[in-house]
């Protein structure tokens, strides 16, 4: 089955079970998300992260 056939699928179904099928893709296929924004949470997750405040009015640490 292409694609397109899916889509063609997807639009016929009921509001009701498009979004069960949207929900599926969000859970289940996280392809749609950028590298960058899963490095920043992994980042984010170990620590590694500055309060922006900080970021934006301090001087960053060896640039004195």
């Amino acid at each position: 089955m292409s694609a397109t056939e899916i889509i063609e699928q997807f639009k016929a179904l009921p509001a009701n079970e498009r979004a069960q099928v949207a929900k599926f893709v969000v859970e289940n296929d996280d392809s749609w998300i950028p590298e960058s924004f899963r490095q920043g949470m992994a980042d984010a997750e170990a620590g590694r992260f500055v309060d922006l405040d900080i970021a934006l009015n301090e001087p960053y640490p060896g640039d004195q």
